[in-house]
């Protein structure tokens, strides 16, 4: 059963963020409903044609394109190399290996030694990547506090791009990468007590990995959904304070 579950919900995912990438409209609810949300599809918008207040600071001149076509590349790389989405896609889409009690390799078995399965080795660089991400989004989050003419308040909207950027720190720390960086090639914990604090401190938090990757998967597709159906029209973004 979870194999199918695995399936359904990275084929889902897959399909919806490629389908709103191409978009290219609804990424953005501006100054004229006093509000300041950006779906993180599009964050940071860097093409030249983004619409007035969701363009960063700087741009690809030239690039008409969707933003996302942009960016999208380094939290996707980070999530496909992720260990765990690794274990997931291998057995539920490749059967391999369907399950732990499996025979022995086959003789040409090179497991993630040869290309293509090599460059999953990019995870590491995904992850630092992606900590630059989160940081962008969680400024994103901030933002969205400013409510242009009304001055500063809590949406809706405010509350799911916090959730959003908490949940993607949270799946991001739980990282083995992230534990690794802390603890990992030390031979004696005693010589460096930092690096065992943080090591220790993010033990607890990497045995929820595997939740943290699908609430935070999950809740970034439903963020871009809130935020473009407000920016359409068909959903008001109600203020709670």
């Amino acid at each position: 059963m979870q194999p199918v579950v695995t399936v359904s919900i990275l084929t889902a995912f897959i399909i919806y963020s490629t389908w709103a990438a191409f978009q290219n409209r609804y990424y953005y609810v501006g100054a004229n409903v006093g509000r300041d949300l950006i779906s993180p599809f599009y964050s940071p918008c860097i093409a030249s044609d983004c619409v007035p207040g969701a363009k960063a600071g700087f741009a690809f001149n030239g690039w008409t394109l969707s933003p996302a076509l942009l960016i999208l590349i380094f939290p996707l790389g980070f999530r496909l190399t992720c260990y765990y989405y690794r274990r997931s896609y291998y057995r539920a889409f490749w059967w391999s290996p369907p399950a732990c009690a499996v025979s022995d390799a086959h003789g040409s078995y090179s497991g993630e030694t040869r290309f293509p399965l090599i460059m999953q080795n990019m995870h590491r660089y995904f992850f630092y990547a992606g900590l630059v991400f989160n940081a962008l989004l969680t400024y994103d989050a901030v933002r969205a506090f400013r409510q242009p003419g009304l001055g500063y308040g809590v949406t809706v909207g405010t509350v799911v791009l916090v959730v959003n950027a908490v949940l993607l720190w949270a799946y991001s720390l739980s990282c083995h990468a992230c534990r690794h960086l802390c603890g990992g090639g030390v031979k004696s914990f005693k010589a460096h007590p930092i690096r065992y604090r943080f090591w220790k401190m993010l033990t607890p938090l990497n045995a929820k990995h595997m939740n943290l990757a699908w609430a935070s998967l999950i809740f970034v597709a439903l963020t871009d959904v809130y935020v473009r159906l407000v920016a359409s029209g068909a959903l008001t973004d109600y203020k709670l304070f």
